[in-house]
C-alpha cells in the first residue's frame, strides 16, 4: 500500500479543517457513527420533527387529513394518495399538536389546518356518528377496508376520537376562534353512538357495521389488544356512554382478561388475545392519550408496568433471534404490524409470526416505557441514513434478511412515534387527554383509578 508523505498528510488535513463548515452533499447520507454526535434530545427533536412532516406536508390536501399511506416510489397496489384514515388520523392530529407546541409551525398555522381537518370531518360519511376506517379525502365518501367493511369502525373511531379530545383541551381555553374549533369537536364527539355498536344491547361492543352488510362482519372485541381505548371512550361518552357492565362482561369477559404467564422469562398479567405476546402496537395505540402511568383497575394492577414488560418481551426475543435473522441484536428490535415482505404482517414475537422484519414504530413509539433501549434502536437506525430514513422520518419497515429496504410510510405507524417521543418528553398529549372531564369520568364509571 502506497504511503502519504507527511507534509503531503498535514496539506490534506489542514485543507479538511478549511471546508469543515461546507454544507454536506445530501443530510442523510451518513456514516454509522454519525449518530453519536448527536445528544439525545437532540435526536428525539430530530426525528420527531421529520415524522411530524409526514401529516403535515405529507398530509391529503383537500382534508388535511392523514394520507392511509405515501410511497416514495409513486406505486399504490391497494389504494393511492387519495385514501385517508381516521385511525392513523387521529395519531397524526396529536403529531401535529406536538409540532405546533415545539413551535415547528406556528399556533395560527396549526389552528387553520384542525380546521381544515374538522370541517372535512362534519362533512364526511358517518354511520350512526362512527366513522370508517377509510375515505376518499376529496370527496369524504367512504372507501370499503375489506369485504363488507364499509361503514362505521368503531375501534378506528374511538383512536381518532383519542386525539380530537387532546386538541380539543389544547383549543378550550384559547381564543375565539380555538374556542370555536373545541365546540365543533365536542359535537362530534357527542355523536358517536357507542351504545348502538353493542348490536342490539349485548354487553359487548362490536368493531364494525354496514349499511348495506349490517352486522355481517360479527367482530365483538374482548381484551385485552389495543382497543381498550374504545371502552374508555364508550363508557365516557356525556350522550351515549355504555355502562361498565359492557367493560367487564364484553372486554374483560368477567375476569377471563387475567392470565398470568410468563414470556421470554418475563411476567405477563393479562391475557393477549390469541398469543401469548402480542405486537407492540398493542402496547401503544391506547396509551398516545390515555397516560399508563399509575392507571390501574381490578383487572390489571399496572398498565405502565404491564406495557413496560411486554415491551422487554419483544426486545428480548429479538435478542434471542431463534429464527437467526440478519441484524437482530439490542440495537435492531421492535416487531408489530407494519408492510412486511409478502404484504402486511402483524409481527408478533413468536416464530409463527416473526418474519425477520424490523418495523422502526415498534421500538420507537415504547420510548416512554424503555427509553434507553428504544433510543439505543433510534441512535442505530439514523446511523443507517437514508437506506431507513427517509423525507417523513423512518420508513415504515425493513428487512436486513431479504435486503428489502421499502421507501412507504403508514400513517397508523408513523403517528406513534411522534406522539410518543413527546410524550416522553414532554407527556403533552397525555396531560391534554387525561384532562378531559369526559375521559376522567368514564375512567372513574369503569373503575380504574390512575395518576391526576
Amino acid at each position: 500500500m502506497k504511503r502519504i508523505p507527511l507534509c503531503a498528510a498535514v496539506l490534506l488535513l489542514f485543507s479538511l479543517l478549511a471546508c469543515k463548515n461546507k454544507p454536506a452533499a445530501s443530510s442523510d447520507k451518513r456514516p454509522a457513527s454519525a449518530s453519536d454526535t448527536l445528544s439525545d434530545d437532540a435526536l428525539m427533536d430530530t426525528v420527531q420533527r421529520r415524522t411530524f412532516q409526514y401529516f403535515w406536508e405529507g398530509s391529503e390536501p383537500y382534508s388535511g387529513m392523514a394520507r392511509e399511506r405515501y410511497h416514495i416510489d409513486n406505486v399504490y397496489p391497494a389504494g393511492g394518495p387519495e385514501v385517508v384514515t381516521s385511525g392513523g388520523s387521529g395519531f397524526g392530529i396529536m403529531a401535529i399538536l406536538s409540532g405546533i407546541d415545539r413551535g415547528y409551525v406556528s399556533r395560527q398555522e396549526g389552528l387553520e389546518r384542525m380546521d381544515k381537518i374538522v370541517t372535512f370531518l362534519e362533512k364526511a360519511d358517518r354511520f350512526h356518528g362512527a366513522y370508517p376506517h377509510w375515505w376518499n379525502g376529496e370527496t369524504g365518501k367512504v372507501l370499503p377496508f375489506g369485504s363488507k367493511d364499509n361503514g362505521g369502525d368503531l375501534v378506528e373511531t374511538a383512536f381518532l376520537m383519542q386525539g380530537l379530545l387532546a386538541v380539543h383541551q389544547y383549543y378550550v381555553n384559547g381564543t375565539s376562534d380555538e374556542k370555536e374549533l373545541a365546540a365543533r369537536i365536542d359535537k362530534l364527539w357527542r355523536e358517536v353512538d357507542w351504545n348502538f355498536y353493542r348490536q342490539n344491547g349485548q354487553n359487548v361492543l362490536y368493531w364494525h357495521w354496514s349499511p348495506t352488510d349490517g352486522w355481517a362482519m360479527n367482530f365483538p372485541v374482548h381484551g385485552y389488544n389495543e382497543c381498550m381505548i374504545m371502552y374508555i371512550l364508550a363508557a365516557a361518552s356525556p350522550t351515549h356512554g355504555i355502562p361498565a357492565t359492557v367493560y367487564n362482561e364484553g372486554w374483560a369477559q368477567n375476569g377471563q382478561i387475567v392470565s398470568p404467564h410468563t414470556v421470554e422469562g418475563i411476567k405477563l398479567h393479562l391475557r393477549y388475545q390469541g398469543t401469548e405476546a402480542g405486537p407492540l402496537f398493542w402496547a401503544q395505540y391506547s396509551f398516545l392519550g390515555m397516560n399508563p402511568n399509575g392507571l390501574q383497575d381490578k383487572y390489571c394492577p399496572s398498565y405502565f408496568n404491564e406495557m413496560r414488560n411486554l415491551t422487554l418481551v419483544n426486545r428480548a426475543y429479538c435478542i434471542r433471534n431463534p429464527k437467526h435473522y440478519t441484524g437482530f441484536g439490542p440495537d435492531c428490535w421492535g416487531l408489530t404490524a407494519s408492510y412486511s415482505v409478502n404484504g402486511y404482517a402483524a409481527h408478533a414475537p413468536n416464530e409463527r409470526e416473526d418474519l425477520g422484519v424490523i418495523s422502526p414504530t415498534a421500538a420507537l413509539s415504547s420510548i416512554v416505557y424503555t427509553p434507553e433501549y428504544s433510543l439505543q434502536v433510534m441512535r442505530h437506525l439514523y446511523g443507517m441514513g437514508e437506506k431507513v430514513f427517509g423525507p417523513y422520518g423512518f420508513y415504515d419497515a425493513f428487512s436486513e434478511t431479504d435486503n428489502w429496504y421499502p421507501k412507504r410510510y403508514l400513517a397508523i405507524d408513523q403517528g406513534p412515534i411522534a406522539v410518543m417521543i413527546e410524550n416522553y418528553r414532554s407527556g403533552l398529549l397525555w396531560k391534554l387527554f387525561m384532562s378531559h372531564p369526559d375521559v376522567q369520568n368514564g375512567l372513574n364509571k369503569l373503575g380504574f383509578t390512575y395518576t391526576k
